[in-house]
This record gives C-alpha cells, structure tokens and sequence, in this order.
C-alpha cells in the first residue's frame, strides 16, 4: 500500500496569496485548496491500493467541494496542531463532521512564521500527555517534497518507491506541488507523484516552464508524433495550473484541416533531410563535405551503432567534462556526474546511439530518437581533441545511412535560424530549413494577457533577422564570462 501523510499548511497554490490568507484571513481568488484537491483526485484515480492522512491547520479548514472527493475509503481527516490542540480538534471535527484519530504539529522557526501564526513565544504548541489523539511523528516518514528540490524526477520515483517497500509514508506538502522553494528548500514533486499513483498518463513527457507571470506546457515528443490537444486535455492542463499550452503542425508528417479560431499561430521551423538512400545523399552534399567524411575513414576513425552501457556511459561523460565551452557559449552539461549520464542513457526511450572511436576511445556520438517516420537527431557531440578528424561528419553520414536501411523517412536536426555556424554545417549535409507553424493555446486570463503582450514566445524568435547575429554574440560572450568565473570561483 502506498501511504500519504499530506500537511496542508497553506490554502493557496499562490505561496503569497497562502501567506496573505493565513495572517489576515482575506480570501484572494477562487482557488481555495486547489492543490489539495488535484492531489485528492489523484489518488482516487489511481488503481494502486493508496491511503491518504490529511493534516489540515484551522487555517486551511476542508471545504464542502474537498469533502465531497475525500471518502472514508482511500482519505482520512487529521489535525495539523498550530497552538492550541484541543479547541483546533473540535473546530475541525465540527466543520468536517468526520473523526480525528490522528495529528501531527505544524512547526515554524522562522520570525515572520511564528507571527503569522500567532506563535511569539514558542516554536512549536504544547501537546497536553492525555491528548485523545495519536501522534503521526512516530510513523517513519520519506519527505518527497523536500527531495525534489535538488534531485531529478527519475531519482526521485526511485527512491520513493524504494521508501513505499520498506514501509515509510511519503511526506508531502500541496503548496509545493508544483512550486519550488528557496528559503523552504522543497522542490515540485507532481510529476513524481503522477508516476508512482500511476495516473494522468495523458501528461507523460509533458514539458512545464515559467516565463515571468506565466507557465507554458508543451510535449517533449511533439516532434515525434502528431498531436491535437481534446477539450478534455485542456481542461485537465488547466487544472493543474498551465497557462498556456504549446504545439506544433507537423507540416512533413500531417496538417490541421480546421484549426480552431482560438489558437494563436507564430511560424516556427527545423532542419529536415528527406532520406530516400544513402547512394543519393551522397550525390546531393558538395564535394568538400563529401571529403571530410572521407578524412575521417581515413584518418582511423570508425563509426557504429552502439549499445547503451556503462562503457558507453563514461565516453559520453568524458565528452561532456571535456570543455565548460562549446560552439562559443557555456556548455549546460560541464560538470555533470558519471551516475546522472550512466542514468540519463540507460533510461532513454525510443533512442539509438552511433558512436565514433579512435584506437577504442569514444570520440564522438549522435543520439537518435525514433519517431512517428522521422528520426530525430537529439544529440550530436565529439571530443574538441579530436576535431581533425571530422567526427561530425562520420556521425552524421553513418546516422543518415542508418535512416536509410531503416527506411526512415525523414531525419531531423534541430531548428535553423539562431547559429550561424551550426546553419551552415547542416546544410553542407543536405538538410533544408522547414517553416511550419506553432500554435499556442490560452488557457487562464494570465494566459490571454502574455499571449496578448507577446510573452509567449522566445526572445530569440522574436528578435529582427538584422540585430540577431549581434545580439547572439553578445549572449555567448556572456555566457562565456559566467562560465570561466564561475570556474575560477570553484578553484
């Protein structure tokens, strides 16, 4: 059975609507206990065996809509004590008309906690020795939330089911659901949680980010397969506090007949190949391309398909420690550990790796996705050492015979229009650049104002081609100087 101790603190999923709320009991928006309600349907929907304890302070009293979801079955209503445990137990009791068996203390140490909640004199309430109900403190707890904060979801899910086997209750907050802290130190654990109960699964790969006021969705495998977001998607999108949710036309693949009315279109693109064989290939790319894949025969290097092992693993993680700097910028893996990659490989769905050595030394690799009839280039890297002796250029034509034996329709590799350099490299290989369309969906009235103001899309897109290559200098000399100050800071 999987165990729930749920600790509802806070009312809002606004951390400052939350904190407004509890210390002048003014009602700001119509999302009162929202989280704590996603959660509650969360595990009703889940098919595992779940029991949830829910801890509820006098400030974030259950009500009418959260008790109508939270049955006897899979729910049970405890106290959160803030100061006084027996006038908070019989409010509680009244209010919910449900029996209080067990409680746990809501503990602040902090100056502007203990005045919000009143509690100037003491960090924690006094629990009297005959109280009537059990304390939750002497049940082994893993907290989940806290966990998220520096650790990744995949790590996360394995060491909460690894605590759910050994009996301990995981331990988690709803204002963080989504949330991450930083004076707190707790992290957003829905997408952990969604796995472990097994729900949502319309959400799997689903991408969340937050631009200023907003949070924009997107799939991670929109380029993968054809995607056409149902008014059921969408509302469950907003649900779970999305403010917008992004998508592409896959223009190679299929088109929308009749978009509706209220999506918004921007132009988008990628660099595509139409694979036919490799034969042709061969006679579209010019002669000096053709050449540097000739250097790298001839220069030693050989190139294959690769399994996904530990071998495999530390090469990549060599390339990756190799240099803080790629293609004239700060390069985001430099300094990853060998168990994140040793994860990161031996966790991929979909994917083939072709890998490029010199004398058994990985030098290079390419990490293909595999798509609905269309290959997708994810990654494409070599050892700076190696340079000479083209490894892009072997990895790149030894993927695209790969595509053609496997009658892989098209191969894609990445967008076109923000490197110049890199440009210029795909398309000596014979990839074109594709316009198509992304469409962006409002969901809340946050939504409809940054879609308005045009906050939506990327900076880098919205730029005028003229100033674009400056200001792309610009950023990488910046990211440049972070990247070495940062090292010289470390040393």
């Amino acid at each position: 059975m999987i165990k729930l101790r749920i600790d509802v603190d806070y009312p809002y999923p606004s951390r400052l609507r939350g904190l407004i709320y509890t210390a002048l009991q003014v009602k700001i928006g119509h999302d009162y206990l929202k989280n704590s309600k996603i959660l509650a349907r969360m595990i009703n929907d889940s098919p595992k065996e779940v029991k949830a304890y829910w801890f509820f302070t006098l400030k974030t009293i259950p009500d009418e809509e959260l008790l109508r979801i939270l049955d006897d079955e899979k729910h049970e209503v405890a106290l959160h004590v803030v100061n006084n445990p027996y006038e908070e137990m019989e409010l509680l009791e009244k209010t919910t008309k449900r029996r209080i068996r067990y409680y746990t203390i809501h503990g602040t140490s902090r100056l502007l906690g203990r005045i919000i909640w009143k509690r100037l004199t003491t960090k924690a309430p006094v629990i009297p020795q005959n109280f009537s109900l059990q304390s939750f403190h002497k049940v082994p707890t893993f907290v989940l939330d806290s966990y998220c904060h520096t650790n990744s979801t995949s790590k996360a899910v394995e060491v909460a089911k690894d605590s759910i086997a050994q009996g301990k209750v995981l331990e988690v907050h709803p204002d963080w659901l989504f949330l991450r802290g930083t004076i707190n130190h707790r992290g957003p654990y829905y997408e952990v949680l969604r796995r472990i109960l097994n729900v949502d699964e319309e959400f799997e790969g689903l991408v969340r980010r937050k631009k200023l006021f907003v949070r924009i969705a997107r799939s991670a495998w929109e380029y993968e397969k054809d995607f056409l977001p149902t008014e059921t998607f969408v509302e469950r999108l907003r649900e779970i506090g999305v403010d917008i949710f992004t998508f592409i036309e896959r223009k190679w693949h299929h088109t929308f007949s009749h978009p509706q009315k209220s999506w918004i279109k921007a132009d988008d693109n990628v660099a595509i190949l139409k694979v036919t064989n490799y034969d042709e290939w061969w006679k579209s790319i010019g002669k000096k391309t053709r050449n540097m894949v000739r250097k790298a025969d001839k220069m030693g290097v050989s190139t294959d398909i690769v399994t996904p092992d530990f071998k495999l693993a530390e090469g990549i993680w060599k390339i990756y420690n190799e240099t803080p700097i790629r293609q004239g910028r700060a390069f985001w893996y430099y300094g990853v550990t060998l168990e994140t990659v040793k994860r990161l490989i031996l966790s991929t769905r979909n994917s083939a790796f072709i890998g490029s050595y010199v004398e058994d030394e990985l030098a290079g690799f390419i990490r293909l996705i595999h798509g609905d009839n269309i290959a997708i280039i994810s990654q494409i890297m070599s050892l700076q050492k190696q340079w000479n002796k083209a490894i892009n250029n072997a990895l790149l034509a030894k993927a695209i015979e790969v595509c053609a034996n496997q009658q892989v329709k098209w191969l894609m590799y990445g967008r076109m229009g923000n490197h110049p350099s890199l440009d210029r490299f795909k398309q000596n290989n014979g990839f074109n650049r594709l316009s198509l369309t992304r469409y962006y969906i409002p969901l809340t009235k946050k939504g409809k104002i940054a879609t308005k103001l045009g906050l939506h899309r990327d900076l880098k897109d919205a730029l005028p081609e003229l100033i674009k290559p400056t200001l792309i200098s610009i950023y990488n000399w910046i990211s440049r100087t972070k990247a070495k100050s940062k090292l010289q800071s470390q040393s």
